[in-house]
């Protein structure tokens, strides 16, 4: 038997039915530590059971938070307070999780202790600088490899003082990382953002009872205010609804409802950029539940016309462009998205492996700097995907079969456990003509 996991996908197909996804993976993270920071005790019901948000979960337990799983996706979390933590016994491994290593900074820097931290050979090559830089201006010692800029990384907290701080790209995980450090302070500690990004943080804050205000871009949040435990229902995430739902709104024939899905406006660029496509976009129904927005989408394939994503957008969109790349194989005419330097830093540098994925395909696509350009429509061709370890490109090119008169071979695919336990079924219960199996490589 072979050690490395792959997926066969054959086509062609459409995508056919009712589904929910898993939860979402930016909720569920900060549910977990926001609930750890609270008093009292509460339960989460659709968190995402996946490797990245059971990092978090081991986090905390590591540092005396007490958590049960009592159900695949619900936690029952006993708060500890902002300053109940407990020095970890042992290195934090953050796995292949952005999120946690960089939400986790900015509340180890208040905390009377010293942690270390390190995650996978991926999440060691990723930027750390931009959290460590206004977490030592806001007072913690912090050391880390690559001249401070890379994991692992040593964290000995303290007193902190609050800043006025202004994020050098837009990115919802540094400015969490200020807003969560910014708690543990004595006084105001302000982010404004130049581009919005995902206000996940904000609300589940304001939910919890923080002294939090947000207005035009400038957010602030008052430290030492004691969080109180509440229930936080986590929706379906958007970012994995994203792949199935492009993927029908450019396949004629296809008809899908993705229910119970999260549509915070901060999140839903990929349905407005689906929408300038010329996509069949219906909100069958929306709901609110702790500070977030629920909602039924039902997408209908139509032939898509091309369009300009720019800068500005690559904050909405920023996980949700390599399936947006594959849908503009279909569009008619050239789709560009520029400015997209933020891709080059994720789990793979996903603008080289975009191209690389599109390229196998048959596709005719071109990157220039941080540009990527896509003409269509093209007829895709059966093809083996390296993944590169990277969930969503893995997920892309098994989407990609829905346009292929063959098979797509994806490699390295235990990557997807990342984001989205499941997958594999889930596409098999869609792909109605099509067909999914697994299979292993020595």
């Amino acid at each position: 038997m072979g050690n490395t996991p792959c997926l066969r996908v054959r086509g062609p197909f459409a995508l056919q039915g009712e589904v929910r996804v898993p939860g979402d993976k930016s909720i569920s993270h900060r549910a977990a530590m926001l609930l750890s920071l609270s008093q009292g005790e509460a339960r989460i019901t659709g968190f995402l059971s996946s490797r990245d948000c059971l990092a978090t979960v081991n986090a905390l337990r590591a540092m005396g938070v007490e958590i049960d799983q009592t159900g695949g996706s619900e936690l029952a979390v006993k708060g500890v307070g902002l300053n109940g933590l407990s020095e970890p016994g042992d290195i934090i491994d953050c796995g292949n999780s952005g999120t946690l290593v960089r939400l986790v900074l900015g509340i180890l820097a208040g905390q009377q202790f010293t942690a270390f931290l390190t995650g996978d050979q991926s999440l060691r090559s990723r930027p750390m600088g931009r959290v460590i830089r206004p977490l030592r201006e806001m007072g913690a010692f912090i050391v880390a490899r690559g001249g401070d800029t890379r994991l692992p990384i040593a964290v000995r907290g303290g007193s902190l003082t609050p800043i006025s701080f202004v994020p050098e790209i837009p990115s919802a995980q540094v400015k969490s990382c200020v807003l969560l450090a910014g708690l543990l302070s004595s006084g105001i500690t302000t982010v404004s953002e130049t581009r919005r990004t995902r206000d996940h943080t904000e609300r589940m804050l304001e939910y919890l009872g923080a002294g939090i205000r947000s207005s035009d871009g400038r957010i602030e949040v008052e430290g030492r205010i004691a969080l109180v435990a509440k229930d936080i229902a986590v929706p379906g995430d958007i970012s994995s609804a994203a792949f199935a739902l492009c993927t029908a709104a450019a396949s004629l024939g296809s008809r899908l409802t993705v229910r119970g899905v999260g549509v915070n406006p901060t999140r839903t660029g990929v349905l407005r950029v689906l929408q300038r496509m010329g996509a069949r976009v219906t909100v069958e129904r929306q709901w609110s539940a702790n500070n977030e927005d629920f909602a039924d989408l039902t997408v209908s394939g139509a032939e898509l016309q091309s369009v300009d994503i720019g800068p500005e957008e690559i904050p909405d969109v920023i996980d949700e462009i390599p399936i947006l790349a594959l849908t503009a194989t279909q569009c008619a005419g050239t789709t560009t998205i520029r400015g997209a330097s933020e891709l080059r830093v994720k789990e793979s540098d996903r603008l080289y492996t975009i191209e690389k994925m599109l390229t196998s395909l048959g596709a005719d696509v071109e990157v220039r700097g941080d540009d990527l350009s896509i003409t269509g429509p093209s007829r895709l061709r059966p093809c083996v995907v390296d993944s590169c370890g990277d969930h969503r490109i893995a997920m892309t090119a098994a989407m990609a079969a829905a346009f292929v008169d063959g098979a797509v071979d994806i490699t390295d695919t235990d990557c997807i456990e990342t984001s989205f336990p499941g997958f594999q079924e889930f596409l098999s219960g869609l792909a109605g003509t099509g067909s999914v199996e697994s299979f292993c490589l020595n």
